[in-house]
């Protein structure tokens, strides 16, 4: 026998989800569908729910619409069956079930994140203070020192002692080796990049962890030979065999990377990722899905991030974003597909949440004179009583919605139109009063949500009035 699974819903989107259900076939045939007496879905309320859902439930849980704000716990004690919160459109239950509702654990990482501060040698301590704090907040876990060619650090021990005041683990970026002494004096966690000849920088059982390079460029051996000098001393080490930029030597620094793994398989390793971040004219979320799958298969647990360019400045966000896909993933023995949506920042998997068919369907039976948008394949739809227009162009729809003389709402359509255009030339999924997605490509607070959903409660509530 099948779980047994009710499924509350709505006047207007009933149809569809019948539809959608029956074409789970056998594996559906202790599921059923109550029509709770509201027109929308999302108007349902937990004092609705109380008093027009019928007992005994006769099910092993109960499915609202993602939409639907009431308390959850306080409905599974009143029923005495699990109430849980679906997906807000119909066209994403499918996904939903298949994963019995269930969110992966995206809690977990193995991999720590370096944020340099490329230029922290001419900033000042409070400066450097404050974006490191800002880094932190958006994943960082170490935060690199940047020392410029050149360019004198005098405030470098002032700057470690105040970051280690903080609490930030730090490490220090220098290809002088005056300025790596200072550092290590200094009591900085991490020296950036010693090799075989500077390692003598340190004393014998250093607590200070060194990432060694090669030297020269591209020699293992010379690698190898500094990890095995570090061991003799004492001294713990991450080795980073340098990713290069493409066009520049970047297959032969993957190659080196996994035969690092191969000679090495039980060192700590790093991946400086920005040589393909900063020196690609690419979107960098997919080019750093790309680079930590490549750690994740390498067990590759140290990154090094740069974000100096413009095109690069969410970096970090989306380091911290893959990282914890990955490793969901790597758990599961899975692709790293339906985890997360945070590096999808252009392009949706599922853009539509319904055919022009039933968007069609839905004009037909509404009775109301409030606009309703939606996006399809076939363009923007906005429809109210006895009205339903599609159009490609958002301004083409304007001379026939009636709203000369009506300032705000007028504004208000404007608004969503034009966010409703960008999601159907992008392929982005488009909510009506609630703000596009675009993953970790920006923030996305609570506050605006409300903000957005409360102006579009209002225009409709003076309408009707």
């Amino acid at each position: 026998m099948s779980e047994r699974v009710l499924f509350l819903t709505g006047h207007l989107a009933l149809p569809r989800l019948e539809r959608m259900l029956a074409s789970f076939g056998e594996e559906a045939r202790d599921w059923r569908v109550h029509d709770i007496g509201v027109k929308v879905a999302a108007l349902m309320t937990q004092e609705i729910i109380l008093r027009r859902l019928p007992r005994p439930l006769e099910a092993e849980r109960v499915i609202l619409p993602g939409r639907c704000r009431a308390d959850l716990r306080a409905l599974s004690q009143a029923f005495g069956a699990p109430f849980e919160r679906g997906p807000e459109e119909i066209a994403d239950l499918p996904g939903f079930l298949g994963k019995r509702g269930g969110k992966a654990d995206l809690t977990r990482f193995d991999m720590r994140i370096f944020a340099e501060i490329v230029d922290a040698s001419i900033m000042s301590v409070d400066q450097v203070v404050a974006r490191a704090q800002a880094l932190k907040d958006v994943g960082a876990d170490v935060i690199d020192l940047g020392c410029l060619p050149d360019t004198p650090f005098p405030h470098m021990e002032e700057t470690i002692a105040a970051l280690k005041r903080q609490g930030f683990e730090v490490s220090l970026d220098s290809a002088r080796r005056d300025e790596l002494e200072r550092g290590a004096r200094a009591g900085a966690d991490h020296l950036l990049s010693l090799d075989e000849h500077t390692l003598g920088v340190l004393p014998d059982h250093s607590p200070l962890v060194p990432i060694l390079v090669p030297n020269p460029h591209g020699d293992l051996d010379s690698l190898q030979r500094a990890a095995r000098l570090a061991e003799s001393r004492g001294i713990a080490y991450i080795l980073d065999p340098i990713l290069d930029p493409i066009h520049f030597g970047l297959a032969a620094s993957i190659e080196r990377y996994v035969e690092t793994r191969r000679r090495e398989p039980a060192a700590e390793i790093m991946m400086g990722t920005g040589n393909l971040t900063e020196l690609t004219d690419a979107d960098s979320s997919g080019v750093t899905a790309m680079l930590l799958g490549l750690c994740s298969e390498l067990d590759i647990r140290h990154l090094l991030t740069v974000q100096v360019s413009p095109h690069t400045r969410r970096t970090v966000q989306e380091h911290d974003a893959a990282r914890r896909m990955l490793h969901a993933a790597r758990a599961d023995r899975a692709l790293p597909k339906g985890y997360s949506d945070a590096l999808l920042q252009i392009h949706d998997k599922r853009p539509y949440a319904a055919t022009p068919d039933e968007i069609a369907e839905l004009a037909r039976e509404l009775r109301d004179e409030n606009f309703r948008i939606e996006v399809a394949a076939d363009g923007i739809h906005i429809y109210a009583r006895d009205f339903h227009r599609v159009a490609r162009d958002a301004m083409s729809l304007f001379p026939e919605l009636g709203v000369e003389k009506d300032g705000a709402h007028a504004f208000y359509l404007a608004s969503e139109l034009t966010k409703a255009e960008i999601a159907f030339r992008l392929g982005k999924r488009y909510r009506q009063d609630e703000p596009l997605d675009f993953g970790c490509a920006i923030d996305s607070t609570q506050e605006d949500e409300t903000r957005l959903r409360e102006a579009g409660h209002t225009l409709r509530k003076a309408r009707n009035e």
